[in-house]
């Protein structure tokens, strides 16, 4: 299974930027696909380069999303606080297929 990375730009270095992982750990990431980003903005990166710019509700709730799976590999079967935003609500169809239903 391959997972992106969410990781926020420190520094501009060109067609490259220097970002940061949620440990802090820094790498340098191609830039060529999202473009130049200024320090501050969240990035997915996989395999050493940028492939969507986030911002930061999306970058956030990748970051509780790869804490779960973290939390479920120690051995964690509660992990409804790091979905604050699913738990506790049914499911809704899209605005689009909400019309055709009876």
């Amino acid at each position: 299974m391959c997972i992106g990375e969410v990781l926020r730009v420190v520094a501009d270095d060109g067609s490259f930027a220097w970002c940061e992982d949620e440990h802090g750990a820094r790498q340098r990431v191609d830039m060529v696909l999202v473009g130049n980003q200024p320090a501050g903005t969240w990035v997915l990166g996989f395999h050493g380069a940028a492939r969507e710019v986030l911002d930061e509700g999306e970058a956030a709730r990748m970051r509780a999303a790869r804490q779960a799976l973290a939390a479920v590999r120690a051995g964690a079967a509660d992990v409804d606080a790091y979905f604050a935003d699913l738990a506790g609500r049914e499911p809704r169809l899209p605005a689009h297929l909400e019309k055709g239903r009876t």
